[in-house]
Order: structure tokens, then C-alpha cells, then sequence
């Protein structure tokens, strides 16, 4: 690493020898001055890494110089040390974008830790996350191999999720992101082989451990919290937000939330909207829906939308569960929609609860694959996290939520399914009728490849509507994506590495459900 150059401008630098003198044998060179006057001449004509200014010097002020400097670098670090302790200093200081705020005396120690936050910092942290998750990744290897029960799972996909958001806040190198995403290909592997062993057996009540999944979701979780609250409670809805993209999304609503709890529950099979939304809100399986609200219900080969009855399918599930309760129902499909509700919230405060369903992040990740500015702009986890936080900030939902938080009611947030970034074809042939998700099919006379499927042959083992009587289901595992031999290569290179929902991963089953109270 080759040297910092420190410039310490100060009118006593002869009582601050020891503190130079310590810092040249830490390997640092530095530059003193005894004003700010010589301070801006030599920061101009020479690269620093660093400034330590002393407030009060004779000509211009140390807050003076600090002006010009940033006039001249805005980006390096500038340390201010002053003997005074007076409030009104500090603001101006920190109003300035200093680094950091030193009272004198001031001791070498101090100066050294002062220079490692600054210059040091993103290393330190880099190397300290990588040797913390080393000592994880064989923790979380171990947990892998035993026979987990869902809510371990939970823990596990928790962690995974937690070890991806601090590689990537640490910067850390491509060989430990690559050794976390070979973990996380890992468990992705082993979560699958547990939901074909173990779903059929939630569905069907053959296990005492039966997660809380999106057919019992609103008569388990939503309900029992707004009951248990005297306000008006908002449950929001964001169409395909992953445990991931909400923790990136987690700040910026604490600046009007506090998170009462923080848990996941696990979508149903297929994840995607018109099962597992239509589920929610039914409290029901998707044969369930058909067999007692034909008109409500639209399987795949149908024409029109798929979820166009989700009001009244939550009205009939109240009414069946005997609740009476005053509620809203709001689906925001677009910008204007958005803003018009973001406006009108404050109306909604006589219900007990409000249900928004925001629409926005599906059609951002369907949009991916529709767009080459957007696939370019999300080109991977990282990058449609990044992308999400970008929207999420200058959106309507951001300022309902804001509105939400100023009316002081408690808020939910949730969600019907994750995504998935898919990366590997996996071959399937059918007919003509053949719906067209990349993440499972349904159909008959499916031919497929085995070991890349969770294969239902009764679909109403799984409480899934049977279009023909030789239909069955498919489920991708993992990333993978079906893809016709037919027109092969173009298939493939057009939705390699798109985000895509409908399958049995990790970031599609297991998704959060969030309770806030208003700060």
C-alpha cells in the first residue's frame, strides 16, 4: 500500500512534534503549517489523503480554510481539532462535512484511530467481514447438513441474506462473493429436496411443523395483529419483495417506523401472483378458490386478468372466519395511482384495517427481462437491490407509507413471492396449451428433464385446479429456467441471468412479513 500524505495545519505545531514524529514511524508522511492561509496554498499543490485542521489560528479561521479546501477536494477526509467545546463550533464543523471532531489535547492514539476511520476504514471493515463470515460459512456448512425443520430454514436463508448485504456494504473481494454464492447455490440445492419431501405434507396436515403459508396467512398472522391493536392498522402488500430487498428497504421506512417484528412465511407452490396472491387473500388453495367461487377463479389457459377479484375473495374470507371488520382495498398499478392515494390516506384512518397492494416491483422485475436498459441496470442481486432502493425513494409508495406513518397507525408489510435470478436452461417439452412461466409449467403430456423438477402428478394433492385429466405440475428447482428445444439458444441467451418467480428457491418460498409501529 504506498503512503498517506497527511497535511497538519496548526499555529502550535511545535507542541504537536511528538504526535508528527509517532505518525512517521507509523510508515504516514506528513506535511505541517502553521496557518490556513499555507494550509490552501500546499493542499493545491500536492495530493493529501487527509487534513488536520486546527480550528483557531491567526487569518482565516479553521473553519474558513476547511471552506476552501472542500473547495478544491470536496472528497478528502478533513479532521477538525479545536480547544473549544462550544456547540455552536461543532455545528458549523459538521455543517461543513468534516470527517470527524477532535478536543485538544489531543493524544497520538486519538489521531491514529481518527486516520483508520477515515483512510483505513473500508479495508479494515472488508477484512474484518471477510474473516467473520470464513468463521460463519463453516457454521452455516454445518447447519446444511443436518435435517432441517422449516423454521431452520428460515434462520439459515435469514443468515444468508444478512452475509450477502455485508460482502457487498464491505466491498468485499470477487473471491468471497463467488465463495458465498457456491453456499448459497448450496442451500438453494438442499432447500428444494426438502420441499419435495415436505410440502405435500404442510398441505395435508401429515406434520406437526406446518409453517404459516399464503392460504393461512391472513387468518393467522394479519388478522390476530389487527384485532389486537385499538387503531387502524395498514397492511401493504409489495407484489414479489424478497427478505433481501426488504432489508435494504428497512432504513428508509424506520425514519417513520419502529420494526415491532421482523419474520418470514413461506408462498405457496407456484409462486407467482395468481396462486399465491389470490391464496392470501382467499385464505384458501387454489382448487379451494375454484371449487367455491368458479366466477372468481381463472386458471392459466383462460383469458383475462388473474387477479382482478382479490377484494371480494378477502370480504368472503371474513365473513366465513365471522369477522366484522371496516376495511379499504387499493391496488396501485401505476405512478398516478400511487400518487392520487399517497394524497388521499389521510381518509382512510376510520376503517380498522386498510389493505394496499402495490404492484410496482413485479412489473420492475418483469420489465427486466422486457427492457435492455433495465437488464442493464439490474444485472445482478446486487444491482436490483440497489435498483429497488433507487425507485422505492422517489415513489408514491415511499410517501404513503411517510403518510401512514404521520397518522400513527401500525403497518404491515409483506408480500405474495419472491424472484430469482435464473442462470441455467433446463429443457421441457409440451403442447400448445402449455402456460407460459419460465418457473413451472402445467400441462399434459409434459416432457422434461427429472432430477430439474418437483413433479406434481395429482395436482390436487396440492390443491391446484386440474385443466385436463392427464394435467400435471412441474417446479424448476433452484436457478434454473424451462426453456423448448425449439429456438434454443435464443431462448436461452434472452432470459439467462433475468429475475424470474413461479419455482421452489429460497429468495421465491421464503418471504417477509414485517409489523411496524409509527416512531
Amino acid at each position: 500500500m504506498s503512503k498517506i500524505n497527511i497535511l497538519w495545519a496548526d499555529d502550535e505545531i511545535d507542541l504537536l512534534k511528538p504526535h508528527l514524529l509517532y505518525l512517521q514511524e507509523k510508515g504516514y508522511d506528513v506535511k505541517a503549517v502553521t496557518n490556513g492561509n499555507d494550509a490552501v496554498d500546499e493542499f493545491s499543490k500536492d495530493n493529501y489523503d487527509i487534513v488536520f485542521l486546527d480550528e483557531n489560528m491567526p487569518g482565516i479561521s479553521g473553519l474558513e480554510t476547511l471552506g476552501k479546501i472542500k473547495n478544491i477536494n470536496q472528497g478528502v477526509p478533513v479532521i477538525m481539532i479545536t480547544k473549544s467545546e462550544e456547540e455552536r463550533i461543532m455545528d458549523d464543523a459538521i455543517g461543513s462535512k468534516i470527517s470527524d471532531y477532535l478536543i485538544k489535547p489531543v493524544n497520538p492514539g486519538q489521531i491514529l484511530l481518527s486516520i483508520k476511520k477515515n483512510i483505513d476504514k473500508n479495508r479494515l471493515i472488508s477484512e474484518k467481514t471477510t474473516t467473520n463470515y470464513q468463521q460463519e460459512f463453516r457454521k452455516i456448512g454445518m447447519t446444511l447438513s443436518g435435517n432441517l425443520n422449516y423454521r431452520e430454514w428460515n434462520e439459515v436463508y435469514k443468515k444468508l441474506v444478512y452475509w450477502e448485504l455485508e460482502l457487498e456494504r464491505a466491498g468485499s473481494d470477487s473471491n468471497m462473493k463467488e465463495v458465498y454464492q457456491m453456499q448459497k447455490a448450496e442451500a438453494n440445492t438442499i432447500f428444494a429436496k426438502f420441499i419435495e419431501k415436505t410440502y405435500l405434507d404442510w398441505l395435508h396436515a401429515r406434520t406437526s411443523e406446518v409453517p404459516i403459508m399464503s392460504h393461512t396467512l391472513m387468518k393467522n398472522r394479519i388478522i390476530p395483529s389487527v384485532e389486537k391493536d385499538s387503531g387502524t392498522t395498514y397492511m401493504i402488500l409489495i407484489d414479489n419483495l424478497r427478505f433481501d430487498q426488504w432489508k435494504v428497504l428497512q432504513p428508509i421506512i424506520e425514519e417513520s417506523f419502529k420494526t415491532e417484528s421482523e419474520d418470514s412465511y413461506y408462498s405457496i407452490l407456484p409462486t407467482c401472483t395468481q396462486y399465491a396472491r389470490n391464496s392470501i387473500f382467499a385464505g384458501l388453495m387454489p382448487s379451494e378458490i375454484e371449487r367455491l367461487y368458479p366466477t372468481l377463479w381463472l386458471n392459466d389457459e383462460d383469458e383475462g386478468g388473474k387477479n382482478m377479484h382479490e377484494e371480494e375473495l378477502l370480504n368472503a374470507q371474513l365473513k366465513r372466519l365471522g369477522k366484522n371488520i371496516k376495511l379499504s382495498y387499493n391496488k396501485i398499478t401505476n405512478f398516478e395511482a400511487g400518487k392520487k392515494l399517497a394524497e388521499s390516506v389521510h381518509t382512510l384512518s376510520g376503517n380498522k384495517l386498510n389493505v394496499i397492494v402495490y404492484n410496482f416491483v413485479d412489473m420492475l422485475s418483469h420489465a427486466r427481462t422486457e427492457m435492455e436498459v433495465i437488464r442493464e441496470l439490474a444485472s445482478d442481486d446486487a444491482a436490483y437491490r440497489s435498483l429497488t432502493v433507487t425507485w422505492f425513494r422517489h415513489s408514491p409508495l415511499h410517501d404513503i407509507i411517510k403518510a401512514i406513518g404521520a397518522s400513527k397507525a401500525k403497518l404491515i408489510i409483506t408480500t405474495d413471492h419472491g424472484t430469482i435470478k435464473v442462470a441455467t436452461p433446463s429443457k421441457i417439452i409440451g403442447d400448445k396449451n402449455t402456460n407460459t412461466n419460465l418457473r413451472y409449467k402445467q400441462g399434459k403430456s409434459l416432457t422434461y428433464q427429472g432430477k430439474d423438477v418437483f413433479l406434481i402428478k395429482n395436482p390436487s394433492d396440492a390443491y391446484l385446479p386440474r385443466q385436463h385429466v392427464s394435467s400435471v405440475f412441474v417446479f424448476v428447482k433452484e436457478d434454473k429456467f424451462f426453456a423448448y428445444p425449439n429456438n434454443y439458444n435464443y431462448f436461452v441467451n434472452y432470459y439467462k441471468n433475468t429475475f424470474q418467480h413461479g419455482g421452489i428457491s429460497l429468495e421465491e418460498m421464503i418471504i417477509p412479513f414485517v409489523v411496524l409501529s409509527p416512531r
